[in-house]
């Protein structure tokens, strides 16, 4: 049995979408991936990500927001940028095999109701779902060379 790939999501603030990304992957193939988050300007879990992750039964509740410099000097397979400023502030990771970008919009930046807050946390949570499936779900496709970068 080989030893599971080593991933980092990375965000700016690590409060939302990267803290749904390591909670998603880590739910569905955490068998075959160990999982981390981080941001660059790491602020703390929003209560909407923690809310919407436990309709679908992953809790992230005990997640923490962490700095990206706590990881510097470790070794990842992946390192996944979720967000374009993250991207920007963060544009080599030492000792990564493998960087992905992909942007998803900040469900923290809507303004509105708890409802419509909760609303397009959801629609984010759901479309990392499905990029994780395309992505990590059948990881030969990133391991033969398939660039998964910006899908």
């Amino acid at each position: 049995m080989s030893l599971p790939k080593r991933v980092l999501f990375l965000c700016t603030h690590n409060s939302a979408r990267s803290q749904m990304a390591e909670g998603l992957l880590r739910a569905m193939y955490g068998d075959r991936y160990e999982v981390y988050s981080a941001g660059t300007e790491p602020t703390s879990v929003h209560p909407c990500a923690c809310k919407v992750m436990a309709e679908i039964g992953v809790d992230i509740s005990h997640h923490t927001s962490k700095s990206v410099a706590i990881f510097w000097g470790e070794q990842f397979d992946y390192v996944v940028t979720l967000c374009d400023d993250a991207n920007q502030a963060c544009p080599v990771f030492p000792n990564a095999d493998r960087y992905i970008h992909r942007a998803f919009l900040d469900p923290s930046s809507i303004v509105g109701s708890e409802e419509e807050m909760l609303s397009a946390f959801r629609g984010v949570r759901d479309e990392i779902k499905a990029w994780i499936v395309e992505v990590f779900g059948d990881d030969k496709a990133i391991l033969s060379g398939g660039s998964p970068e910006g899908t």
